[in-house]
């Protein structure tokens, strides 16, 4: 029921969390924002201005930078990028309350289950379809879909009334929800997707329909998508080369107009999750005995470009 949950705390409010929370507080939830100082403060003085559909909307919310905002919170929407995601985990350990839900909206497939090595409340995995940039401190521009695939990380107690409960109460703010009985196959056919996208778009700069324009570059994301499929294959994850191949093609459809979030990273020059991605098929592959050569290469000049930026 969708009163369980009275108080959403997002933390790591980017492009993705902050639109979210931005649904949520639309349809008159109690939403915080804990992220940046300047999009917090930006947020804080003006409401949040939530571009999509070809409107305008200020949405007001709560605020914050300080981790102790999600005390609160009996809900928290996880949105931090994949490099941070065990230094805050621990940071937030202290702060939430023990009946807390805590849901994942990250790339990658490592991240749920760092949380709940650290955590004693509630993990849900979230697969999070949504085309999201921040074109300006205190501003969340929406170009694409917006909906989630959740499930139980591991079976538990009441875990499917829970995830129950999340469905029905971002039905309330027109999230559409679907609830998977393998949320760890379809973060990995998440992690498919990114690996084919973010890299190519973060070196060219370039959006996914230009990317599906090019036979060279579709070739390209083809050997990206057999080998992680046959990485899954080798971690006993049940994933079908052509589906997977349709999956990955469906997204340059849907959002044609979007750069990854990788690509927004590197001309931000700021970190990206490329370990987490394209790095972490590498890094497993290598592992289990499984080659990843396009993989490897679309990871080293990524990291290659971050190189450059004094930090990345």
């Amino acid at each position: 029921m969708a009163a369980r949950f009275r108080s959403v705390a997002v933390v790591g409010a980017g492009a993705v969390g902050s639109y979210f929370g931005a649904m949520l507080a639309r349809a008159g939830h109690r939403v915080t924002l804990i992220g940046r100082a300047g999009h917090m403060q930006a947020i804080g003085r003006d409401g949040l201005r939530l571009e999509m559909g070809g409107k305008v909307e200020l949405v007001g919310l709560g605020t914050s930078t300080e981790m102790a905002a999600v005390k609160d919170a009996d809900l928290v929407l996880f949105c931090v990028k994949s490099t941070d995601t065990d230094a805050v985990t621990r940071k937030m350990a202290s702060h939430l309350d023990p009946r807390a839900v805590v849901m994942s909206l990250q790339n990658g497939v490592e991240n749920a289950p760092t949380l709940a090595g650290h955590l004693r409340q509630v993990v849900v995995p979230a697969s999070v379809y949504v085309a999201t940039a921040i074109p300006q401190p205190g501003t969340v521009r929406h170009f694409g879909r917006g909906d989630l695939v959740i499930g139980a990380l591991r079976d538990s107690p009441g875990i499917a009334a829970t995830l129950e409960d999340l469905r029905d109460f971002f039905a309330t703010a027109g999230v559409p929800v679907t609830i998977s009985s393998d949320v760890m196959a379809e973060l990995w056919s998440k992690l498919m997707v990114n690996c084919a996208y973010n890299a190519i778009s973060a070196l060219a700069q370039a959006s996914y329909g230009k990317l599906a324009a090019l036979p060279e570059i579709r070739a390209i994301q083809r050997a990206v998508v057999e080998e992680v499929v046959a990485l899954a294959a080798a971690e006993g994850v049940p994933m079908q080369l052509e589906p997977a191949l349709r999956a990955m093609e469906r997204i340059a459809q849907a959002m044609p107009g979007q750069l990854s979030s990788t690509a927004q990273d590197v001309a931000r020059r700021k970190p990206s999750e490329i370990d987490h991605l394209n790095g972490f098929v590498v890094r497993r592959g290598r592992e289990l005995g499984v080659a990843t050569p396009v993989n490897e290469t679309l990871h080293a000049l990524v990291k290659l470009v971050e190189s450059g930026h004094g930090g990345g």
